[in-house]
């Protein structure tokens, strides 16, 4: 159970995301409507035109497409949260020093801030739900069903980014993570298109991305698909960059912050 100065922590990071709330869920919505408007409807209409639909198990592209994109999503919102604003707080504002002068130690602040990413991640995880359900892409219990394994997917970046973040020296190091690490993943985890076509040689490699095992698993809940692997190997994976990545930001913070 979380401690007091956890909370603490988690209800700063509330009170100061009650300021850009408005402009923050606009973004959360208008960025799924204008993906699955584009890719799904726009390009999903050449895919179902043509042989697509056989690698999609039969299913249309909008349909196949929008349990991907939502794991994408909260990749990249949990990744930015463990990025950008860590940052700050050690670098640019500096207000993980005056944080950690309170009786809140470094467990309490990265807890509070990662409890606060998977508010944020269930934010956007419902509100892409709520648009997926808008252009008939999948059910209201399906879409509900998808949030959970979308959940855990931005979870499993956001701690190991958080690490790294407080272990890079500046924006540098954050952008070529972007740039180099997540960007390839959004577009070779399976996203998009079965990983079954990919040249041999690339489908191990997206079986090892954290993303892969995410667009797995909510694919798998919203469309009823039936997992590459066993459901415990995709959600332990996950849990295991959770677990990992809680643990990695607590050391490489507090020996940032404290040594």
């Amino acid at each position: 159970m979380a401690g007091v100065e956890t909370l603490r922590v988690m209800e700063t990071q509330g009170r100061a995301y009650r300021r850009i709330w408005r402009g923050s869920v606009i973004t959360t919505f208008l960025n799924p409507v204008m993906y699955l408007a584009a890719m799904g409807v726009g390009l999903g209409v050449l895919v179902d035109d043509g042989t697509g639909a056989e690698a999609l198990e039969g299913f249309e592209y909008l349909t196949y497409l929008a349990p991907g994109l939502l794991a994408a999503s909260t990749m990249m919102t949990g990744a930015g949260d463990g990025a950008w604003p860590v940052m700050a707080g050690i670098k640019w504002q500096r207000h993980y020093e005056a944080i950690l002068a309170t009786p809140v130690n470094v467990r309490d602040l990265v807890s509070g801030h990662l409890l606060w990413v998977s508010v944020r991640l269930l934010m956007v995880s419902v509100i892409f739900g709520f648009v997926m359900i808008l252009f008939g892409a999948t059910g209201v219990v399906q879409a509900i069903a998808a949030v959970i394994p979308a959940m855990l997917t931005g979870m499993a970046f956001a701690g190991p980014v958080t690490a790294f973040t407080s272990w890079t020296e500046d924006h540098t190091g954050l952008t070529n993570l972007f740039r180099f690490g997540l960007v390839p993943m959004f577009l070779f985890s399976g996203t998009f298109f079965p990983i079954t076509q990919l040249p041999g040689w690339m489908q191990p490699l997206a079986y090892l991305t954290p993303l892969w095992h995410g667009v797995e698993m909510t694919r798998s809940w919203s469309l009823g698909l039936e997992p590459t692997f066993s459901p415990v190997v995709h959600f332990g994976y996950l849990a295991l960059l959770i677990v990992g990545g809680w643990l990695a930001s607590q050391h490489f913070l507090g020996k940032r912050m404290i040594t």
